[in-house]
């Protein structure tokens, strides 16, 4: 397996890795891969397919301009982006990495697609001597991006080698036994060969308390989500309410109320991801409050006996469900629907409980593919191109999913009929055959009811 758990996790800005943190990525590639560039004369980015149609809501423009600016997600600054991006829009030139101004044009191609996957976008520089350099890359999804051509594995080309390589959780399993080990400590073992255990156990960390943090600012911040659709933001005024029930309140409560809780935390992770604040792809920024939410409850409501390790644990071992997911199906709405988004993010949760409170490798695998199985066929339809509806109560109920997937899969003994393998061919089976309009196109399904109710009268 040629990733690293940071490679599923990543720390940047919303509202979604494969748009808006994708295209910075590529935006800023393109320039280091283009050179020098004082002697040019204008930048051109052009957005084809997915990126094209519902661009603008999920803040690609922005990101592209950040991105030629020289901005990378981890360390963008949410509160200053917006600025920098209205002078460009206001001037209609840029300062580009390097320090050059020029004139700058965005175009957005929506009824293009490019050949290699729906998030296609193009550059190009002009130079004073009318030479161009050009070149295409693909948002394919939780923030990865290659150029036109480059073979996914390319990035990870001379790396160290692996004490646990593994294509399929079948071969993973199959180390398991023999090796006597738990799926996190191969991970572990993994993610040393390429580091010390210090900067692992430090990034793992990291991760945890952006998250964490992401998620307690959530839970504070009231208001309105931008993006015209005037969507209000619910969990600050939920979680207030929780908070300060009386004693009756409390008292006559249901026994489901308990894992209230854990729907605000995902819900206030991706209203911060909607309102383009930092987040954690997770494995993607549409689904990344499902993983911090079942991570907070672990640490808040389970009484682990070491909640450091556990959590280190967790993210590992989900990290492995990732991988999976992406080298075998997909982990991009526009490529395979919600399915490959919010059910690969369950999944990545359940597994990663299970392994936090002492399962087997067995168990583990069991409730990764309870995950997945009970989300296929899930479509990406956001409401108006934001990944706001439905996406924000979707992750709510993908955080309960997983701690229902987790709960039955550490009563059984890991014994099941359909294998986690089978469950990720069928879902990147289920994505060939969904139709364009039900992935990350905002053409169809829940997308047109709110084009619908503007555009005609009730009757």
């Amino acid at each position: 397996m040629d990733m690293s758990v940071f490679d599923l996790f990543k720390i940047g800005i919303g509202p979604s890795s494969s748009h808006t943190v994708g295209p910075m990525v590529a935006a800023r590639r393109f320039l280091l891969e283009a050179g020098s560039v004082d002697n040019a004369t204008g930048v051109e980015a052009h957005l084809f397919g997915s990126l094209a149609l519902t661009g603008v809501g999920h803040g690609t423009d922005k990101a592209v301009i950040l991105g030629l600016l020289g901005e990378t997600p981890q360390d963008t600054d949410p509160d200053s982006a917006d600025d920098k991006v209205d002078e460009v829009r206001l001037d209609g030139r840029i300062r580009l990495l390097g320090g050059r101004e020029v004139p700058f044009v965005l175009g957005f191609h929506k009824s293009e697609s490019l050949p290699e996957h729906p998030n296609g976008m193009r550059f190009a520089l002009t130079r004073a001597d009318g030479s161009i350099f050009e070149k295409t890359y693909y948002s394919i999804g939780g923030g990865f991006i290659r150029a036109a051509g480059e073979a996914q594995a390319e990035a990870a080309a001379g790396g160290a080698p692996i004490p646990f390589p593994f294509d399929t959780m079948d071969q993973l399993l199959a180390l398991g036994r023999d090796s006597g080990l738990r799926i996190p400590d191969m991970l572990r073992a993994n993610e040393e060969a390429r580091m010390s255990r210090e900067q692992l156990d430090a990034g793992l960390d990291r991760i945890w308390h952006v998250m964490n943090d992401c998620i307690s600012h959530g839970l504070v911040t009231p208001g309105q989500l931008p993006g015209g659709l005037n969507v209000k933001r619910r969990a600050a005024d939920l979680w207030k309410q929780a908070q300060c029930a009386t004693a009756s309140d409390r008292a006559n409560q249901l026994p489901h109320d308990a894992l209230h809780h854990v729907t605000l935390y995902a819900m206030a992770v991706n209203e911060e991801n909607a309102a383009g604040g930092r987040v954690v792809t997770a494995p993607t920024n549409g689904a990344a409050g499902i993983i911090p939410a079942v991570l907070r409850y672990y640490a808040e409501d389970c009484n682990p006996s070491n909640p450091v390790a556990g959590l280190r644990d967790f993210l590992l071992t989900a990290s492995a469900i990732g991988m999976l997911c992406k080298r075998n199906a997909s982990i991009s709405g526009a490529e395979v629907g919600c399915q490959g988004e919010v059910g690969v993010a369950c999944a990545m949760a359940a597994a990663g409980l299970v392994a936090a409170l002492g399962g087997t490798n067995a168990q583990i695998e069991n409730a990764a593919e309870i995950g997945i199985e009970h989300h296929l066929g899930m479509t990406c339809d956001p409401i108006g191109g934001l990944v706001q509806i439905p996406c924000i109560e979707r992750n709510g109920m993908g955080a309960i999913k997983a701690i229902t997937a987790a709960s039955l899969s550490l009563k059984g003994d890991g014994t099941h009929f359909v294998s986690l393998d089978n469950v990720i061919e069928t879902m990147r089976q289920t994505g060939a055959d969904m139709q364009v309009k039900y992935k990350e196109t905002s053409l169809g399904g829940l997308a047109t009811i709110h084009v619908i109710s503007v555009n005609q009268p009730a009757c």
